[in-house]
């Protein structure tokens, strides 16, 4: 059983990598270049893009009355989110050396890289930095509880989990208590993995 969730885990990683490379290629698709993690555009495709823009009052004027209403719902969501990410890199920052655990690179996490994209409007450059640093701050609050669960409580649920971190693969069966007895000491400790 164990060897066919490892198994199980390990096409979803292959997957998630082809995934990824897929993605790369849009790069020539879409006519731009990442270097030194800076995005750059043909001069063609700027230009094309620029007259895509959509003017902020057309934009507004578009926009539902409902989802200019709630807008203030979701900008306070901010200010909670400052807080957590300053608290989550201090604890890390604190404890991971106490604990031999690696640190979770924020910048691999959080990326902002839209407002390069000339064919949006400023509101539009807003909202889609506000997304990449709030879905961005999740999944390096993730990455940091997932470390952390492995360090002290590596023991995968009995229930149905709706999402899987990267950690999890590594975590005890439920119920295996001796195995958790005598190994828990090397999988608390194994971060081997990480690069």
């Amino acid at each position: 059983m164990a060897n066919k969730i490892q198994e199980l885990i390990e096409k979803i990683k292959k997957l998630e990598n082809e995934l990824s490379e897929e993605i790369q290629k849009k790069e020539a698709e879409f006519s731009y270049k990442i270097q030194r993690e800076k995005i750059s555009f043909q001069e063609d495709i700027k230009k094309k893009h620029k007259l895509l823009v959509k003017a902020v009052s057309r934009y507004l004027q578009d926009a539902a009355l409902l989802n200019i209403l709630t807008a203030p719902c979701i900008w306070a969501c901010v200010i909670p989110a400052f807080f957590m990410d300053v608290v989550i890199t201090v604890y890390q920052s604190i404890c991971f050396p106490v604990y031999g655990i690696p640190k979770v690179k924020r910048s691999k996490y959080i990326i902002m890289d839209r407002r390069a994209l000339r064919y949006l409007n400023f509101i539009e450059k807003i909202n889609c930095t506000y997304c990449g640093y709030f879905n961005g701050l999740i999944a390096y609050v993730q990455e940091i509880a997932a470390r952390t669960e492995q360090y002290w409580c590596p023991i995968k649920h009995a229930r149905r989990v709706a999402s899987m971190h990267s950690r999890y693969k590594n975590f005890f069966e439920f119920g295996d208590a001796e195995n958790f007895r005598k190994n828990n000491e090397n999988v608390r400790r194994n971060f081997d993995d990480i690069s």
